[in-house]
This record gives structure tokens, C-alpha cells and sequence, in this order.
């Protein structure tokens, strides 16, 4: 099995993709107007505290205020501190170091914690804690306390901050875990001399760059080469990779080929795929997707798929295929929040445990932590995905400026009869000469046809002259009447 990055570089964005035996799973996307701000540290204000909803918000210099949770906000509770209300801990104008958990996502401004943090390749700082934590990750007992061992042998006596090691250590050898210790305990010290004289609010610490994270997150010992289209960034990543995580530095392959990058592997076509609501399969069933405020919902359909044997094994073999492929959408889109998946109603259990098994094996391969329930008596399967930044939809489009983001215009004879309705609202309030109507073509070549009877019932109805003019510019919704 091969896994491999993909990393085209333009003076506006930067796009990975992630490839799996040649096929598109993962797409991470950073713009330069607008980067990502999870990880970053600030020294925030507090604005208005609401006991009611045991909550803060926080100015730190974006264009919304962020939001902080009595939850995440830290407690030294070796030193016997306890949890209090959050009106007893915080007051507006307070300042306050703040580190961002989630990006703002759509009219929710960012999510903060008190409680800091500052990631290496191979360990995770926790300046204000005391602990040594080991990655879920690393499941044996046995290596588990021999790494933590081996972290507090290396950890220098007078370091008072606490360690999370990632799974990435288990591999490593002394020298660098040494090496990242000295890296965080630098950066921390980096940070510690801004907040001194800082005035919020102000930006202390700002998270690597998502090429660097890259490198630093999500390249691993199955990974085979990390592919850049760009000679001037293959170079920084180079010295990057060889300051910071030396067993990258080999896999860093720089792409000199005519050819886009992301063409050569599909990931053009990939990526207008993602943005589509439905899914094909290979077998001929599909899947409908459905993005909302709220929740998203996918829907599997046999579509033109008649190869098995009977009825039942058609569903099931639909469902086999389609766990896949959602597992796959699911990191493709960066969908995240509350999912329902429709499956094809199945009569037998052992069908139903053995999707949700294929279910279950193809999310393995997810970095975003999901949970997944059983089969509901409607026959659903509902799950969670955590929602850490926009999904692809959200960062490549907006909502559509006709329809307002619905998904469905006005008829035009629906319009037109609410002119109609309209014409009688303005005669009754104003004693113009005329009544100019402004509208689409398709509204206005109505009213010349089909309506036209109407328009001269209402003529007479109100005593008042009705003249059309078609506007080439409106949408089908939109209309305009003039009082001449």
C-alpha cells in the first residue's frame, strides 16, 4: 500500500492532497487572506462574560469575537484549585492568554482554551502542567511506561511544564527527543517574552504553516514521498525537514514536470467531484449528500446496479460499497458535526453488522475522530465527526446569489403572481399615473403571454396604466415596480 503528498503551491494557496494506492482521499486547503488559526496563541481581552451560559467572549483581534467555555479554562488543581463560576474567574476588560481550538466556521467565531499547548514532531508541550501523558495511540502497557521513562531521564531537572508524547516518539532515539524538548522549551520561552509586553489583543504564537503541519502531523512510516510543485518552497521544506525531522527530509520529492501536479494526478477532477451532491459507484449505485447547518445526510440507492443474484445481496453489496465510499467522502469534503447515513434497508442482521464492520474498518484510516452508533429503528446509522475547520464546500464556494443558498428558485409563474398581489398593495398606498413592472425576461414574456389577461383585468381594477420592461441582469426572483 502506498500513501503519498501531493502539495501544489500558488502565491494565493496552498493545497495537499493525500493519495492512497493513486486515489484521492484527503484534501487540506490554506489560503493566504484567510489561514487557518488553530494552535495560535494570544493575549486576548475579555468583553462580556454570561454567567447564564457559564461563557466568555474574548477579543483577540480577528473580525469576531472568540468564544471561551467554562470547561477550557485551565485549573492548577495540584495547587488546589476549583472549578468556579465563570462570572468568579473573569471580568470584562481582563487580559487573558488564549490558545484557539477550533477555526470560526461559518457565523461562530473561533473556540479558545486557557489551557496551552505547543506541538513538536515528537512531543506535545503543556507549559502550565506537570504530567507525562503517552498517546492513545501506543496501546502496550509495557511501551508506555518505558517511554515515559525515558522522557523524564531526558527532561532537564528544572523544566516545570508537563509533556505529551506522540506516537511518532516511539521510534525516536534520545538525541531527538532531546532535540524537540529543546525546540518547545525555546518557542515557550519565545512566547513568554512577547506576552511581557504585550497588549491585547495581540498574536503571540502563530501555528506552522499547513505544509510545515504536513511534515510535522500527518507524514508517517507508510508514507513513501511528499511530492512540491514548487522549487523555492521544496527548498524551505528541504531545510525545514532537515532541521526539525530529519526522517522526512529523504521522502521530499520536488515535481519539475509541464504538466499541473494536481492534473497529472486527477485531483482536479477529484476535487469537482467532492463539490457534487451525488456519488457514483463504481458497482452503479450512488450516494446523495446533503450539507446543512445543522447535520448532513447521506443517502445510498442501488441506482443501476442488477448483478447479484437476488434482491437482498444487491442491497448488500450497494451498502458494502457505498461504507466505503463515505468513510472516503467524509475525509474528502471534511465533513464533520452530527451525519446520518441512509443505508438501502437490509432484512438481515448479519448484513447489517457486517456494514457497519466495513463501516467501521474504512474510517480507521481517519485523523479526525469519529463515532459511529448502530443501526436505528428507521433503519439509520448515526455518527459524529469533529468538526475542526470549513469543509471543502464552504472554503471553495458560497451560497448560490439566486437561489440564496436553497437549492431552488421560484417559479416564474409564482413570481408573477406576487407582482400581481404587489401592483394591488402599491395602488391602494401611492396615486401614481403608471406602474412600471421590472422584471427577468421569463417573467415579463408571461405576462405578454399566458398573463396577459391578467395584467389588463388589473388594469381596469385599478384604474391605472401597467407597462412591462424586461431587466436581462434580474434573477428569475427578483423584481422591481416603479410609480411614474
Amino acid at each position: 500500500m502506498s500513501e503519498e503528498y501531493l502539495i501544489n503551491f500558488t502565491p494565493q494557496e496552498t493545497r495537499v492532497a493525500q493519495m492512497f494506492n493513486g486515489q484521492v482521499q484527503e484534501l487540506h486547503i490554506e489560503r493566504e487572506h484567510s489561514r487557518g488559526i488553530v494552535g495560535n496563541i494570544y493575549q486576548g481581552r475579555v468583553v462580556r462574560v454570561l454567567p447564564g451560559m457559564q461563557s466568555a467572549f474574548l477579543e483577540i483581534g480577528l473580525e469576531r469575537t472568540a468564544f471561551l467555555h467554562v470547561a477550557d479554562i485551565w485549573l492548577d488543581r495540584q495547587h488546589g484549585e476549583t472549578q468556579k463560576p465563570i462570572e468568579r474567574m473573569l471580568h470584562e476588560g481582563q487580559s487573558l492568554t488564549v490558545q484557539v481550538l477550533k477555526d470560526p466556521i461559518g457565523t461562530k467565531g473561533a473556540r479558545l482554551s486557557t489551557q496551552l499547548s505547543l506541538a513538536g514532531r515528537l512531543l506535545v508541550y503543556l507549559p502550565q502542567d506537570h504530567h507525562i501523558g503517552i498517546s492513545q495511540r501506543i496501546e502496550s502497557e509495557a511501551d508506555r511506561d518505558a517511554l515515559r521513562a525515558r522522557l523524564q531521564r531526558l527532561i532537564p531537572a528544572e523544566e516545570k511544564g508537563g509533556f505529551i508524547v506522540r506516537t511518532q516518539a516511539e521510534q525516536a532515539s534520545d538525541d531527538e527527543l532531546t532535540a524537540d524538548i529543546a525546540y518547545l522549551r525555546k518557542l515557550w520561552a519565545e512566547i513568554q517574552q512577547r506576552r511581557q509586553s504585550a497588549t491585547p489583543p495581540l498574536a503571540l504564537y502563530h501555528d506552522l504553516t499547513l505544509s510545515q503541519r504536513v511534515l510535522r502531523d500527518l507524514v508517517n512510516e507508510e508514507t513513501t514521498r511528499v511530492v512540491i510543485d514548487s522549487r523555492e518552497n521544496f527548498q524551505k521544506l528541504s531545510a525545514f525537514s532537515h532541521e526539525y525531522m530529519p526522517r522526512v527530509a529523504h521522502m521530499l520529492d520536488h515535481y519539475q514536470g509541464e504538466r499541473p501536479l494536481f492534473d497529472l494526478f486527477n485531483v482536479e477532477d477529484e476535487i469537482q467531484k467532492a463539490l457534487a451532491r451525488r456519488v457514483d459507484l463504481k458497482s452503479g449505485g450512488y450516494l446523495i449528500i446533503d450539507q446543512t447547518e445543522a447535520l448532513t445526510t447521506i443517502d445510498v440507492n442501488t441506482g443501476g446496479f442488477v448483478g447479484a443474484r437476488t434482491f437482498d445481496d444487491t442491497i448488500f453489496k450497494t451498502n458494502l460499497e457505498a461504507a466505503q465510499a463515505i468513510a472516503r467522502q467524509l475525509r474528502l469534503r471534511n465533513l464533520g458535526g452530527i451525519i446520518l447515513l441512509d443505508f438501502i434497508d437490509m432484512e438481515s442482521d448479519e448484513h447489517r453488522i457486517a456494514v457497519l464492520s466495513e463501516l467501521h474498518k474504512a474510517l480507521e484510516r481517519d485523523h479526525t475522530k469519529v463515532s459511529v452508533g448502530s443501526f436505528t429503528s428507521l433503519g439509520l446509522v448515526e455518527m459524529t465527526r469533529k468538526r475542526t475547520r470549513e469543509s471543502l464546500a464552504h472554503i471553495l464556494c458560497e451560497p448560490c446569489p439566486t437561489c440564496s443558498g436553497r437549492g431552488e428558485v421560484k417559479t416564474v409563474r409564482t413570481v408573477a403572481y406576487e407582482i400581481l398581489r404587489e401592483l394591488v398593495r402599491e395602488a391602494r398606498q401611492f396615486s401614481a399615473k403608471e406602474f412600471r413592472i421590472l422584471a427577468s425576461p421569463a417573467v415579463v414574456d408571461l405576462f405578454l403571454d399566458e398573463e396577459a389577461q391578467a395584467i389588463a383585468m388589473l388594469q381596469e381594477f385599478i384604474g391605472r396604466a401597467i407597462s412591462l420592461h424586461a431587466e436581462s441582469s434580474y434573477t428569475q426572483e427578483q423584481f422591481d415596480i416603479v410609480l411614474l
